[in-house]
C-alpha cells in the first residue's frame, strides 16, 4: 500500500534551569535585595533576528511577575557578544555557542557563563512575488550568495529577470554569518550584496525589487495568529530548500516546525522521503550572572514550559520537544 508520511513533533517536557523559587542571598538592606529571579532589574540582548519571539517571551514573562523589569535591547550579533563579555548585559540571545576566545575572556574576568539551548530557528530564503524562481538547492545558493551566479535566468533558464540583488538584514548579523560558514564556506559574498536597516526594511525591499532574494530569520513570518508577521508574508514569497544534489519537484521544503525539527539517522534510513531543512540553527541563551538573580529567572522561563510553548506557537522549534513520524495511508 501507497504511504504518504507526515512528521509531527510532540512530547514537549519541562526544563529547569536555575530555580524559579530561589530568593537572592542579600540581605533587606544590601544593594540588590529586590533583585530575585522573579523581581528586579535586568539588561538583556537578544540578536534581532530573534525580535519578534524574544519580545513575547518579554511580555509573558512581565504579566507573570509585574515587578520584573527586563530591559531588552535588539542588536546584531557581534554587539550582542561584545556587550556580554564587557558585563554591559547579564543575558544574550545568540544562534550560537561562545568561542573559545570568548569563553577565555570570561576566564580572565573569572566568570563561569552558562548556555542553554533553547530552540531551534530556520533562516528563510525569500523572493518578489513576481520571481518564478521559489526552487533552490543549497548549491544553487551557494552560485548566487558568492555571485558565481550572477543573473536569475542562469537559475532556471527563465527570462524577465535580470541582476541578482542579495540583501542580508544587518552589517555583521548573524543571518551573514551563518551563510558564509554553512552556505559559502568561507567564499566572499558577492559584491551585489547589501544590508538593510532591519528585518522589516529587508522584507520591504524584497517585496519592492523583483531582482533581489533576501534572507531572514524565520520568526518574522511564522506566527500565522501575529498580523504583523502574516503581513510581511504576505509581501514576499517563501522560497523552497534542499540539499539533495538532483532533486524532484517533492524534495524541496520550508522551515515548517516538522522540517526544522532533527530527524535522526535512523530515521532518515527508514524513511528516503525525509529530510531536514538545510538553513537550520539552534538558539541560546547565555548568562554570565554570578547569582540567582532576574537574569536566571528569565532565562528559566525561556527555557522552561511556558517559554517552550511560546516556542511553539510562534512556529520555531522548541528546543525541548521531541518528534515522531506517523505514517498514514494515501488518500
Amino acid at each position: 500500500m501507497n504511504k504518504r508520511f507526515s512528521f509531527l513533533a510532540a512530547g514537549l517536557a519541562t526544563v529547569v534551569v536555575g530555580t524559579m523559587g530561589v530568593v537572592a542571598c542579600n540581605g533587606p538592606g544590601s544593594p540588590g535585595a529586590q533583585d530575585t529571579p522573579t523581581s528586579g532589574t535586568v539588561a538583556v540582548s537578544v540578536d534581532e533576528t530573534f525580535a519578534p519571539i524574544l519580545q513575547a517571551q518579554v511580555d509573558t514573562f512581565a504579566k507573570l511577575y509585574p515587578n520584573a523589569h527586563v530591559q531588552m535591547s535588539f542588536q546584531p550579533e557581534e554587539k550582542v557578544m561584545l556587550d556580554l563579555i564587557n558585563d554591559k548585559i547579564k543575558i544574550a540571545v545568540v544562534s550560537r555557542e561562545l568561542t573559545a576566545e570568548e569563553n577565555a575572556d570570561f576566564v580572565k574576568q573569572t566568570i563561569v557563563p552558562r548556555t542553554t539551548r533553547i530552540g531551534i530557528d530556520g533562516l528563510a530564503i525569500v523572493v518578489n512575488r513576481a520571481n518564478p524562481d521559489s526552487l533552490l538547492t543549497v548549491a544553487q545558493l551557494a552560485e548566487i550568495f558568492t555571485g558565481k551566479t550572477a543573473n536569475w535566468s542562469q537559475v532556471s533558464g527563465k527570462k524577465g529577470l535580470a541582476a541578482i540583488n542579495v540583501v542580508f538584514d544587518a552589517n555583521r548579523s548573524s543571518t551573514t554569518r551563518f551563510v558564509l560558514d554553512s552556505v559559502t564556506r568561507g567564499v566572499a559574498l558577492t559584491k551585489r550584496a547589501f544590508a538593510a536597516s532591519s528585518n522589516p526594511a529587508l522584507l520591504d525591499y524584497v517585496a519592492t525589487h523583483p531582482n533581489a532574494i533576501g534572507v531572514v530569520g524565520v520568526n518574522w513570518i511564522s506566527d500565522r495568529d501575529d498580523p504583523t508577521a502574516m503581513k510581511f508574508l504576505n509581501k514576499v514569497r517563501v522560497a523552497s530548500i534542499t540539499a539533495r544534489p538532483n532533486p524532484t519537484a517533492n524534495d524541496y521544503i520550508q522551515p515548517y516546525q516538522a522540517y526544522l525539527a532533527e530527524k535522526t539517522s535512523e530515521q532518515l534510513a527508514a524513511h528516503a522521503e525525509l529530510q531536514n531543512y538545510p538553513l537550520r540553527r539552534s538558539l541560546y541563551v547565555i548568562s554570565r550572572e554570578a547569582r540567582a538573580g532576574l537574569g536566571t529567572g528569565f532565562a528559566s522561563f525561556v527555557a522552561g514550559k511556558n517559554g517552550q510553548l511560546i516556542f511553539q506557537k510562534s512556529g520555531l522549534l522548541p528546543a525541548q520537544m521531541q518528534a515522531r513520524i506517523i505514517t498514514t495511508p494515501k488518500l
